[in-house]
């Protein structure tokens, strides 16, 4: 008697097309153990050796919520790094250290829960388009354009490019036209014109699908055009599956079915929302609702094919990251565990850090700080605030250095440093006496580490002194921070002022008292290094406003008005505190020599544009060069100026680059008031320069833009 051979089922044999070996495991699964994976909590099937793995993981800046790891600056700081390069090498960074804890965690444990798999709920591309918002600070900034540059580098650094597995799953969110108010994002409609949809909300999301295939795409809270984004055919089949080409998974907002009946009054009971997400396109339900599809199917609402169509895409991207696959043949399986906060990403921190640093002001160049300040004297209440370094959705990073620690490491013996923290957040204090006050006057410089925290903006529930479920009632520092710089200034002291935040800050009459001021966002564990540097000379500012900051509140739209009219500087006619794309640098760069290829350009030709750049200063620095175009005589609404193009350039002392740019017919397209991409004849400006073109920057000490024109015929 000979024994038998045990057949290996074919969705477990790694030389089967994916797509065979996905319709081999749904044939061996009962309708119940189907719908136990439709949920992001996907349920154990034993008798398929599968085990249970929670699809909810986050890696906005860094592995989120899951212990140690790397943490980079907050979103919105890189991207005013203006580096797509430099952030697809963070994200593969991130996406290492994601590849690690994960099979760490499967070698302990067996399985997964909750933001310890490879399914990564980042990045958020969401538009910027009120500062007001709590969860900007994970957004790439206001611009389109620059939203999809950015967003596209980290997609393909954390998916890597291995022709058959995924290193992580990276996913665009929230789709689409979301940007608060946080407390009534359950129920909110957001209301646009198609132009504004095409033109505004969506490149993003589009470059991210057609361009870097994303491999999962998350469906916001609110209503758009009336219907819950999560059900919306039109959102999730006719533009993202039919018009775009997605091949991969759709997961819902967490609890964002819930409000398809509670929040949105769209669906009359739980069961019905089930059936209509899933209807539309949404694969997965982020911990609600999905465990309800079997009454749906025996209410006639859905099938088991519905079902099959959807889990098939969940269960396909789980085939390309390995995981029905032996180890061994998993390109990413051996990861170690060493690489998790080790010393070339804490390293990759800092310079990511430096990057994002803005230099907004520096009088009579007071930075970097000279060998003649023989006194620094340090407050505020940001200087040792741990929060200040982390942002949301953080992960827990070895030996966080604060800004106050990072002088104490950089500053040269013989120089005095003190410390005191003067003022609370955005709280009175009860202190009659405040010897910072004298001290400061006293010392050659003082350093006010200032601004917002985690605690004042962010998302719902996050942010624990928001009266606003998150969000700001107002852009202006706190008041308290305010009256007590005014009070060091009336004393006697010159005063650095750097700011945090995770959005744009109004300084009213603070932007005039103080020397210098840099705006350092939420800059990750290397922050206090960073900041150091950058103050001492050590490194140089080069980062660019990946936003504009308004000068008041009353600048602003209705929060609620999600028209872009008069927001962002595309559309704004207001005069900003500082203006998109602006930042100094402690070098001087100068533009000049730019020239257009045609002067008439026919429908589907480019122009190619050609400029120098030359750094006439001492020091080797970095320069962000951009590129915008007006088209003037258009015959619907469009930008005022839109980005096309940006280069950053490290250029040596007294050193010329020339760059050339190629201007394509995508680029001079407008949207028109279908929402159509159209090519129309016309005249169009070119600027070219280190902001956006804006008098604001030329006040600011900005060289004025270079010009040129052509005709499109």
């Amino acid at each position: 008697m000979t024994d038998t051979v045990k057949e290996t089922p074919l969705y477990l044999d790694p030389s089967k097309p994916v797509e065979d070996r996905v319709k081999d495991l749904l044939s061996r699964m009962t309708l119940e153990e189907k719908i136990g994976q439709m949920r992001s909590a996907a349920e154990e099937i034993k008798h398929l050796n599968i085990p249970k793995y929670d699809f909810w993981s986050e890696a906005l800046h860094g592995i989120g919520r899951n212990g140690r790891a790397t943490v980079f600056p907050q979103a919105i700081g890189m991207a005013a790094t203006w580096d797509p390069d430099l952030i697809k090498e963070v994200a593969t960074a991130i996406s290492l250290e994601g590849r690690a804890k994960y099979h760490e965690t499967i070698r302990r444990c067996g399985d997964t829960i909750n933001c310890q798999g490879l399914t990564f709920w980042s990045p958020n591309v969401n538009i910027f388009r009120d500062p007001r918002w709590g969860r900007g600070q994970e957004t790439w900034g206001e611009d389109p354009y620059l939203t999809g540059e950015m967003g596209a580098a980290f997609v393909r650094g954390m998916q890597g490019d291995h022709p058959k597995y995924l290193r992580t799953a990276a996913c665009a969110k929230h789709y689409a036209v979301h940007s608060g108010p946080e407390e009534s994002r359950h129920s909110f409609d957001a209301r646009v014109t198609k132009r504004e949809l095409f033109d505004t909300y969506l490149p993003a999301f589009k470059k991210l699908v057609v361009e870097a295939n994303v491999e999962m795409v998350m469906g916001a809270y609110n209503r758009l055009f009336g219907v819950p984004c999560c059900a919306s055919e039109f959102l999730l089949d006719e533009i993202l599956r039919k018009k775009w080409g997605f091949k991969g998974h759709v997961v819902s907002d967490c609890s964002a079915l819930t409000d398809l009946h509670k929040g949105h009054g769209y669906t009359k009971d739980v069961v019905e929302s089930a059936a209509v997400a899933l209807k539309a396109g949404c694969d997965m339900s982020c911990q609600c609702t999905y465990d309800h599809l079997g009454e749906a199917i025996d209410r006639g609402l859905i099938t088991e094919a519905d079902i099959d169509r959807s889990l098939a895409r969940t269960l396909t991207t789980r085939f390309k990251l390995g995981m029905f696959d032996p180890q061994e043949m998993v390109p990413y399986s051996d990861t170690p565990m060493s690489v998790v906060g080790c010393e070339a990403h804490r390293k990759l921190a800092y310079e990511t850090a430096v990057r994002t640093m803005v230099l907004l002001k520096n009088k009579n160049n007071i930075l970097p700080l000279k060998d003649s300040v023989r006194s620094l004297y340090i407050v505020g209440p940001n200087a040792t605030n741990l929060d200040c370094l982390l942002g949301s959705y953080f992960g827990l990073g070895e030996n966080m250095i604060t800004p106050l620690e990072g002088i104490a490491q950089r500053a040269p013996e013989g120089m005095r440093l003190e410390y005191k923290h003067g003022v609370l957040l955005a709280q009175d204090s009860a202190n009659p006496f405040d010897w910072s006050i004298s001290a400061a006057a006293e010392a050659d410089v003082t350093v006010a580490f200032m601004g917002l925290a985690p605690v004042l903006e962010g998302e719902e529930g996050d942010a624990l002194l928001s009266s606003k479920g998150g969000d700001r009632e107002k852009i202006e520092i706190p008041v308290q921070q305010v009256e007590y710089i005014k009070k060091l200034v009336v004393a006697g002291a010159r005063i650095v002022l750097v700011l945090f935040s995770g959005s744009p800050v109004a300084l009213g009459e603070l932007e005039n008292m103080v020397e210098a001021i840099v705006h350092v966002w939420y800059p990750g564990m290397e922050g206090g290094r960073a900041i150091a540097d950058v103050l001492f000379g050590n490194a140089v500012p080069s980062g660019k406003l990946p936003l504009t900051f308004p000068a008041s509140t009353s600048q602003l739209p209705d929060f609620e008005d999600y028209s872009m009219d008069n927001r962002t500087y595309r559309y704004s006619t207001e005069t900003p505190l500082y203006p998109f794309g602006y930042g100094l640098s402690y070098a001087r760069f100068e533009y000049s020599d730019l020239s257009l290829s045609k002067s008439s350009v026919k429908s589907g030709e480019s122009v190619d544009v050609t400029f120098s750049l030359t750094n006439k200063s001492d020091i080797t620095a970095e320069e962000v060069a951009q590129i915008y175009l007006t088209d003037i005589k258009a015959s619907v609404k469009v930008p005022l100026h839109k980005l096309i193009g940006f280069k950053r350039v490290r250029l040596e002392p007294k050193q010329t680059t020339t760059i050339t740019y190629t201007v394509t017919p995508e680029m001079m397209m407008l949207v028109n008031d279908d929402g159509e991409s159209v090519l129309e004849a016309g005249e169009f400006k070119l600027y070219v320069g280190g902001s956006s073109p804006c008098k604001r920057a030329l006040d600011l000490g900005v060289q004025a833009p270079l010009e040129g024109k052509f005709n499109l015929v």
